[in-house]
């Protein structure tokens, strides 16, 4: 006779911005966290993506990461978090009391490596350090982001670069590249932040990116670049097409080092790269930039590979989300996509999904 699999009501996959929002909006709405609800997370600590991300990263220096929901019951905010310190220590600490906080019961490292539907609930297949844990949930609320997705576009010769290729999960600190000739792809902030960094300390720059970038005047994003940009992820998640990045419409802010990396010339694009070469990379425009590393700051895209067996995406690459939920199947739940794919829209969403779970739960009959 074999054991009966683990069960609760809801499952929350991922404790970074967007599961601990859900979280804490669950628990206020009469869920018990680690019986009637279990929140799930593959890191070895607290703080979601921001745990890995390079040391020399402040808060202010990327798009602003906003207060999760209760925060301020913790006298903590990242609006007056400490600037000198990396912001993957601050949002670590902060994310760490406030789990212990509002006791969420983080199970951690546990990563579902699988999603299957028994006809009744969902089976989840999870990975820990004591072995493969079987869960039933009746309703799932993925959370996963997209660090653990990195994406790196195909150049031809791209196979054939003598040099180090480097993602942005893989970038630590500006001196290993020190007096070496480095190429830089990608538009968003994270090639920016590179570029600003490795200026004086690589031997060359050379910038890529398939559009010129927007600088938009100010020191931070205003409420209609807000607006647009989520509005694209909506759009996008309901047609169930891959997701354009948050930059692409929202622009970069023109912060002071930022326009002094303009005024210097570090920010200038050389445009769309044709091919690369065993010892560099080849522009359109015909010019060469010799090269011992590229780094591949060119995003994510949604870790969704253990929803697979469920059939979810679409022939246009994404899934089809509607008011937080799929459209094939309305017990799965969406935190940090679409339109809450950044922290423009992750804290708005978790209220209105931990009701919907709720409302669901009701018609379950559980």
């Amino acid at each position: 006779m074999t054991e009966s699999p683990l069960a609760t009501k809801c499952v929350v996959i991922g404790a970074g911005q967007a599961g601990l929002s859900v979280a804490y909006y669950l628990q206020k709405l009469g869920l018990e966290a680690g019986e009637e609800f279990v929140l799930l997370d593959r890191g070895p600590g607290t703080g979601g993506a921001w745990q890995h991300r390079w040391g020399s990263m402040r808060l202010g220096s990327a798009h602003r990461v906003n207060d999760l929901p209760g925060m301020d019951e913790l006298g903590l905010s990242f609006g007056t978090a400490d600037r000198d310190v990396p912001a993957k220590q601050v949002v670590a600490d902060y994310y760490r009391q406030y789990e212990e906080h509002y006791n969420l019961q983080v199970v951690r490292p546990a990563t579902v490596t699988k999603v299957t539907d028994t006809g009744g609930p969902l089976l989840l297949d999870i990975s820990t350090e004591a072995g493969i844990i079987d869960l039933l949930g009746s309703t799932i609320v993925n959370a996963t982001g997209t660090w653990g997705s990195p994406f790196v576009p195909w150049y031809p010769g791209l196979r054939d670069f003598a040099g180090r290729h480097l993602h942005t999960a893989q970038y630590e600190r500006a001196s290993d590249f020190a007096d070496q000739d480095v190429v830089v792809v990608g538009g968003g902030t994270s090639a920016i932040g590179f570029l600003l960094e490795l200026d004086g300390v690589a031997r060359s720059l050379t910038w890529s990116t398939r559009r010129d970038p927007e600088f938009i005047d100010g020191p931070s994003l205003n409420l209609e670049d807000a607006v647009k940009a989520v509005g694209m992820q909506d759009d996008a998640s309901r047609a169930g097409r891959a997701l354009p990045s948050i930059v692409s419409g929202t622009g970069v802010p023109r912060t002071r080092r930022i326009q002094s990396g303009l005024e210097r010339g570090v920010l200038a694009s050389r445009g769309v790269i044709e091919r690369i070469e065993p010892d560099g990379v080849r522009f359109e425009s015909g010019e060469f930039a010799p090269a011992q590393a590229i780094i591949w700051a060119t995003g994510f895209r949604p870790e969704l590979r253990h929803l697979a067996p469920l059939r979810l995406r679409e022939p246009e690459g994404g899934v089809i989300v509607s008011s937080h939920h799929s459209e094939r199947d309305g017990r799965i739940f969406f935190a940090g996509y679409g339109p809450s794919a950044s922290t423009i829209g992750a804290n708005r969403a978790g209220r209105n999904i931990a009701r919907q779970v709720v409302a669901t739960l009701s018609r379950l009959g559980r």
